[in-house]
């Protein structure tokens, strides 16, 4: 079973940065676009940004120009970057990664365990 680990996450002040980032516990076969996304209390999971194997982005619209996500394709990891962060941004955020584990899988939807961004003064 695949396991997708996130590390960062934390507390921090409005206007400030943090780093996330997503490791897969091995190989996939084929990964076909990374993501993140977040869940805040009550709310639906909704997607912050996506990559796509080809390096095409998408931002939710919160949150461009103020977030970066990137890839390593060799490593099997997804980062995002968050800078000017807004309390607004406080919520669960969640790594996802698309991808077929093997020859003879189409692709599945992979998830990460979760990590908590507060953004408070």
């Amino acid at each position: 079973q695949v396991q997708l680990v996130e590390s960062g996450g934390g507390l921090v002040q409005p206007g400030g940065s943090l780093g996330l980032s997503c490791a897969a516990s091995r190989s996939f076969f084929s990964i076909n676009a990374m993501g993140w996304y977040l869940q805040a209390p009550g709310n639906q999971r909704e997607l912050v940004a996506s990559i796509t194997s080809g390096g095409i982005t998408n931002y939710a619209d919160s949150v461009k120009g103020r977030f970066t996500i990137s890839r390593d394709n060799a490593k099997n990891t997804v980062s995002l970057q968050m800078n000017s962060l807004k309390p607004e941004d406080t919520a669960v955020y969640y790594c996802n990664f698309r991808a077929a584990p093997n020859y003879y899988s189409g692709y599945m939807d992979y998830w990460g365990q979760g990590t908590q961004v507060t953004v408070s003064s």
